[in-house]
């Protein structure tokens, strides 16, 4: 017989993720978008469970995970002066309840060709 006490399983918590994905074939973004950024709900034992299960779910929905920032549960929102709405708070619910991802806006990015940035490739003085 071991001492050891069995391991308690760690409850769900749904986590705010901010998802910035580029371009792949199929992934659905609009057309002449160069990416996106997601707001997604995810459950996870912790926020490392929850980025990876997100970025796997995007990835078979053919979409390119680029970066993920994490924000927290409700409740470290909260603590940092952050709103959660009941909007939102419904849609952690249904993730933990459903222990999924929702993914609750989709923010598409195009270039913007009226920059006035260095970088652009079409300069006409010549090489740099």
């Amino acid at each position: 017989m071991s001492d050891t006490p069995p391991k308690q399983k760690k409850p769900q918590q749904v986590y705010t993720l901010l998802v910035e994905v580029g371009r792949k074939a199929g992934d659905g973004l609009p057309k002449g978008a160069t990416g996106a950024a997601l707001m997604c709900y995810a459950s996870g034992v912790d926020e490392a469970e929850a980025v990876r299960e997100t970025v796997a779910i995007l990835k078979q929905a053919d979409m390119a995970p680029l970066d993920v920032t994490g924000y927290g549960t409700a409740e470290e929102r909260a603590a940092q002066g952050q709103k959660v709405d009941a909007e939102e708070r419904a849609l952690m619910a249904r993730a933990l309840d459903e222990n999924s991802v929702i993914v609750a806006q989709m923010t598409p990015f195009f270039d913007d060709d009226d920059d006035d940035d260095d970088d652009d490739d079409d300069d006409s003085d010549g090489p740099e």
